[in-house]
Parts: structure tokens; sequence; C-alpha cells
């Protein structure tokens, strides 16, 4: 995990989801967060009920391309995102935010609901 980053807070852990922005919004998803570089196609800023737009955070426009969601590179797209996320001097604002919410519902736009980067970022904020 990276330094400087406590994830306990006086309102206990943090729960991270993810969903896709196509779906609807609830008052369940609690902090609603795009992690997607690129704005979704079809969604208005309305639709999207966003708190937050991470593209910080998101994968770089040269590993996306890299990516092109193929399953088969999905491993090393994860260990790839991971560093990246890591290796970014504003990783650690944005995710010091996120965990002062209760629920934080990372969004994103693939139609592959497996394979994606809010997938890996959940993984990786959860451990």
């Amino acid at each position: 995990m990276l330094p400087g980053i406590n994830r306990e807070y006086s309102r206990g852990m943090t729960e991270f989801v993810t969903k896709r922005i196509y779906e609807l919004a609830s008052s369940d998803d609690g902090y609603r967060v795009l992690v997607d570089r690129l704005w979704p196609r079809g969604v208005s800023k309305e639709k999207a009920v966003l708190d937050e737009w991470a593209k910080d955070i998101a994968p770089s426009t040269e590993l996306r391309k890299w990516f092109a969601h193929d399953p088969a590179k999905y491993e090393a797209f994860t260990k790839r995102y991971i560093n990246e996320v890591e290796q970014n001097p504003d990783t650690s604002a944005i995710i010091k935010k996120w965990y002062q919410q209760d629920k934080v519902t990372l969004l994103y736009g693939a139609r592959d609901e497996i394979h994606n980067e809010a997938e890996v970022l959940c993984r990786y904020l959860s451990e």
C-alpha cells in the first residue's frame, strides 16, 4: 500500500465496489467515482451522477491502448496498472479522500465486467 495512507478512520473501513457507469445510479452506491481516462460514450454528466472523475488515477493512454480489453493480457495489465498507480504522485491524495468515505463505487465504461481497471483498483484498495 502507498505510504501515508491509513485505511482506518473513526467510521471504520471503506467498502470498495465496482459498477458499469451505464447502470442506473443508486443511493446505495455511496461516493461515485469514474476511474476511466476517457468519458464514456452516450453518458450525460447528469446521468453519471458523479462525485468525482478520477482520470488522473486511470491507466495511461499507452497502457489502455496496449491492453485493449484483451483478457489474455489482463494479468500483465494488472501488474503494469498497479505499478502506474504506485508511481503516480497524485495517487495518495486521491485515495486518501476515498478512505474517508463509508462506501466508494468505482465506475467504468468497459463492456467486460471482469477484465477492467476498476476491478484491478478495487482489489488493490481492498487488500
